[in-house]
């Protein structure tokens, strides 16, 4: 059984940070390294897409919009996954979603689709 468990949303005016963060709880014998991990979000009326991924290895992987102003990251020993975002925009508003997809280290990629395990979400509200 593994569990994804986010923290981190809150409120911010235009131009802030963030730092959200997200705790994997696995079974023993198991460890984060078997998968690759993922930042998603969502606004109301609007469908999930995937913000950012990371391999165990290192290799990430910025939808457009973000790069230069989120960075993703994880520590394997931790089973820890954080999503750090800087100059926030009203626009970045929605749920963040942590997820977690069998590692592939010839296939990175932001589906939807290819991530199985999902965490209940934090919110996130960036006012102007």
């Amino acid at each position: 059984q593994v569990q994804l468990v986010e923290s981190g949303g809150g409120s911010v005016q235009a131009g802030g940070s963030l730092r959200l963060s997200c705790a994997v709880s696995v079974v023993s014998g198991v460890t984060i390294n078997t998968y690759n991990m993922a930042w998603f979000r969502q606004a109301p009326g609007k469908e999930r897409w995937g913000v950012e991924t990371i391999q165990p290895n290192g290799r990430t992987v910025y939808a457009d919009s973000v790069q230069d102003r989120f960075t993703i990251s994880r520590d394997n020993v931790k089973s820890s996954l954080y999503l750090q975002m800087n100059s926030l925009k009203p626009e970045d508003t929605a749920m963040y979603y942590c997820a977690a997809g069998p590692y592939n280290r010839a296939y990175v990629t932001l589906s939807v689709a290819y991530y199985r395990l999902w965490g209940q979400g934090t919110q996130v509200t960036v006012s102007s």
